[in-house]
């Protein structure tokens, strides 16, 4: 039954949105109808009052106010109280018909204005009406408790009816702006999703393009180089180079598969992600382009998480590969220390050094040391790549030139990952308290 009377009541205010002033018409017209019938009424064996039009006067003047409860619901209330009080005075039977315009006003005024308002027009119109009541020669055979109880009730109802409307609309106001706010919620949400997932899409991206192709380079224009000198070494180089482009073809298989896949939780991946296990290849890679890396362990080696074992590698992979394309070195040094419980890793090299550098961490972002007059500004995004990872897991990643000569990256990660750091242009980084800052700068060239 409730049910019902809401969608009779939600279809009459959509109507009554729609066209205001024909109800506002058709409610003061009935009004006037209710209130001219109440005038008529007597007490049994009681006379009517003389004055037979002073009251649909009265009346036509009330509802007539009426039509303008829309921009003036108080000055509404204060004409219909003023005439109903007069026709009462004059000797009218007060009965719910002929308290119909104010009881309409009070309504309106509880639906459109605020509690303070309402509660001083109201508590004043049924004072004003009690006291007319009670004073009224045409009541005389009622008691003075049924004289004033019956207004007082009468009254009441409005107030409470429109009371109960101005909550219901703003609690309908308020739960459509949770869901307006929550669809935007909803859509920020789910462009920043997408956003976040680009940026790791281009990270593995770049990783396994950059490194794979810089080898490649590399082995291509050493084996051109020997190509008549050395036929041996150049047939070697060049199946390495099969090597590599099949391995760059394999993992970049392995990456776009996983954006064709979906949500089954059933699916089985197309390969392992590469984790620190893979060292002695990346290792190798690298000797085929004629770069010598050792790799040191520090600590009781612990099972890594699949999150911190992916970065770590990347990182590793990242910085090996701008020491290939950019330092002016035959040797790089990766040492992996397990110190509680972070997992510190130093990627270095014994470039040349220089007495006037400049630390172009944040503008080139590669490995390398340049003169302060000749120091270029990257495009590249390998160092911000790294840091990027690094941060996600909540590690931290310095790079930038040793103080001996050389460059070096250092990166301190958690062996479990956690919630990820601000992001690193917010704040000055703070480096790990065992690791020198340094920075891969090219000589004169840019970062992958």
């Amino acid at each position: 039954m409730s049910t019902s009377l809401e969608r009779y009541t939600d279809r009459f205010e959509q109507y009554a949105d729609r066209y205001p002033r024909v109800v506002d018409v058709v409610l003061v017209l009935a009004l006037m109808g209710c209130a001219t019938l109440g005038s008529n009424l007597t007490l049994p064996g009681a006379d009517p009052p003389d004055q037979d039009g002073t009251a649909i006067v009265l009346m036509g003047v009330s509802c007539l106010a009426l039509l303008k409860y829309r921009t003036h619901p108080r000055t509404a209330v204060v004409v219909t109280a003023v005439c109903t009080v007069i026709a009462i005075s004059l000797g009218y039977l007060l009965t719910p018909l002929l308290l119909g315009p104010v009881m309409a006003a009070l309504y309106w005024l509880a639906t459109l204005t605020d509690r303070k308002t309402t509660r001083v027009f109201g508590v004043t119109t049924m004072a004003a009406l009690m006291v007319a009541a009670a004073i009224s020669d045409s009541m005389d055979r009622v008691s003075l408790v049924l004289r004033t109880v019956g207004p007082f009730f009468w009254l009441l109802l409005p107030l409470a009816a429109g009371n109960m409307t101005r909550l219901r609309r703003a609690y309908l106001a308020s739960v459509q702006a949770r869901a307006e706010h929550a669809e935007r919620t909803r859509e920020e949400e789910a462009r920043l999703r997408v956003t976040e997932e680009r940026m790791r899409i281009a990270r593995e991206l770049h990783d396994v393009v950059a490194h794979h192709m810089a080898l490649a380079n590399a082995q291509a224009g050493t084996a051109a180089h020997l190509a008549l000198s050395n036929p041996q070494q150049t047939k070697k180089i060049l199946t390495d180079l099969t090597g590599t482009t099949s391995s760059a073809l394999r993992e970049l298989k392995a990456t776009l598969g996983l954006l064709r896949q979906n949500d089954d939780p059933a699916a089985a991946s197309l390969e392992p992600s590469p984790g620190l296990a893979r060292l002695p290849e990346l290792v190798s890679a690298c000797a085929s382009v004629g770069l010598t890396v050792t790799v040191t362990t520090a600590g009781e080696p612990r099972p890594l998480s699949p999150g911190v074992d992916l970065t770590a590698f990347r990182i590793v992979q990242e910085a090996l590969t701008n020491v290939t394309k950019h330092a002016a070195a035959d040797a790089a040094h990766v040492r992996i220390a397990y110190a509680g419980s972070r997992l510190l890793i130093t990627v270095s090299n014994d470039g040349p050094g220089t007495t006037d550098t400049t630390d172009t961490t944040d503008t080139t972002g590669t490995m390398g040391r340049t003169d302060a007059a000749e120091a270029v500004p990257s495009r590249g995004f390998g160092v911000m790549g790294m840091r990027e990872r690094a941060h996600t897991i909540g590690g931290e990643l310095r790079a930038g030139p040793r103080p001996e000569g050389g460059f070096e990256v250092t990166t301190a990660l958690p062996l479990q990952p956690s919630a990820p750091q601000a992001a690193p242009h917010a704040a000055p980084e703070t480096a790990p308290q065992a690791a020198v800052a340094a920075t891969d700068v090219p000589a004169g060239g840019e970062e992958s």
